[in-house]
C-alpha cells in the first residue's frame, strides 16, 4: 500500500514539474518571445524573398543620350538606341517599361576628330530597379565625329521671286540688321557666306517697298540663329536701266580731244540728254598723271552711274 501512494506521488510530481515548464515556455516572458518570433519570421521571410527566380533578359530600343561639354557637338549621325542586357527579380524586370529608360553617355572628356567609343557598363548610367544589374550593352562600340562650337556674323541676303512691273526692274534690296549671329559646328559655320532670308514676292511691283520681320532660311539643322530670327527688307524698284555713250570734246594742254563716256541709268534720263549736255575736264595728281572728270547736269547727279570715261 505504501508503494502504490510512493507511485502516485511520484506520478504526481512529474506532471507539476511538466506544467511549470510548459508555463516557463508558453507563459513566462511571452512579449519578448513574441519579439524574438517576429524578428525571426521577417529573416525568414527575408532569406525566401531572395530566393525568387532570377532571369537574365534583354531590353530593346532603349535610347542613348550622349552627353558632351557646351564647347563640342557631334555632327554624325551615331547609334541612338541601344539593346540592355540585365539580370535579376523576375517580377521586377517585368514592371521596367523600356520607353522610359535612357542611358546616359558621357563624352565631355573625349577630344574632337572621329572616335570609336566603347559602350560598358562602366561608362554609362541609367536607373535600373533595386535588384536589377546591368550587365551588358549591345552595340558595344559606336562611331562619333566631335566638333567645336564656333559663333560668328554672317550677312543676310533677301530672296526675291516673281517679276516686277513691265519696264522696271529691282534696283537693290537693304537687310535690317545685315548681319546676325549664327552657332554651330565648325565645319557647318565656316564656310557660311550668307544666309537667304524666305522668299519675298516682288510681282507685278513698280516702286520701293518695304515688307517686315521676314523669316530667315537656316538650311542646315545643326546651325542655330543665336540673336534674332526674322529681319526687315526693303527693295529699291525702278525703271528698266540702260547703257548710253556719248561722245564728249574737251581740250587739254590747248588741243582738242574727244572723251568716251558710257553712262548707265533709267532710259527715260537719256530720252533728252546729249553730248553737249555733258562736260569733261582734264585733271592732273600731284603725281603729274593726267585723270578725266565728268561734270553732270544737276537733274542726273546720284541717278546715274559711269560705267567708262575714256
Amino acid at each position: 500500500m505504501f508503494f502504490q501512494a510512493d507511485k502516485i506521488f511520484e506520478k504526481e510530481e512529474r506532471r507539476a514539474i511538466l506544467l511549470r515548464l510548459l508555463r516557463k515556455i508558453f507563459l513566462d516572458d511571452w512579449v519578448m518571445k513574441l519579439i524574438a518570433l517576429v524578428i525571426t519570421l521577417g529573416l525568414w521571410l527575408g532569406v525566401t524573398g531572395l530566393r525568387k527566380p532570377v532571369i537574365t533578359t534583354p531590353l530593346k530600343n532603349i535610347t542613348l543620350q550622349p552627353r558632351v561639354s557646351n564647347d563640342f557637338e557631334i555632327t554624325n549621325s551615331p547609334v541612338s538606341e541601344v539593346t540592355l542586357v540585365v539580370t535579376g527579380d523576375k517580377s521586377k524586370i517585368d514592371q521596367i517599361k523600356n520607353e522610359n529608360l535612357i542611358v546616359s553617355l558621357d563624352l565631355t572628356s573625349v577630344p574632337p576628330g572621329e572616335r570609336i567609343v566603347q559602350l560598358s557598363p562602366d561608362n554609362v548610367s541609367v536607373e535600373l530597379p533595386l535588384g536589377v544589374k546591368l550587365e551588358e550593352i549591345q552595340p558595344s562600340k559606336i562611331a562619333i565625329k566631335l566638333e567645336k562650337v564656333l559663333e560668328r556674323e554672317v550677312p543676310v541676303r533677301a530672296e526675291a521671286e516673281g517679276g516686277v512691273a513691265e519696264g522696271f526692274e529691282v534696283y537693290g534690296a537693304t537687310v535690317l540688321p545685315a548681319g546676325v549671329r549664327v552657332r554651330g559646328p565648325e565645319s557647318f559655320v565656316k564656310p557660311l557666306d550668307s544666309i537667304s532670308t524666305e522668299k519675298i514676292s516682288v510681282e507685278g511691283r513698280q516702286e520701293d517697298f518695304t515688307v517686315q520681320q521676314v523669316a530667315l532660311n537656316v538650311v542646315s539643322p545643326k546651325v542655330r540663329l543665336l540673336d534674332t530670327t526674322a529681319v526687315d527688307v526693303t527693295f529699291r524698284i525702278g525703271e528698266k536701266r540702260v547703257e548710253k555713250a556719248y561722245l564728249v570734246p574737251y581740250k587739254n594742254e590747248n588741243a582738242n580731244k574727244i572723251a568716251t563716256v558710257v553712262l548707265y541709268g533709267a532710259r527715260s534720263l537719256f530720252e533728252n540728254l546729249h553730248s553737249e549736255n555733258l562736260r569733261v575736264e582734264p585733271v592732273r595728281s600731284e603725281t603729274g598723271e593726267l585723270s578725266l572728270k565728268l561734270i553732270l547736269p544737276p537733274e542726273l547727279q546720284n541717278r546715274v552711274e559711269i560705267r567708262k570715261l575714256k
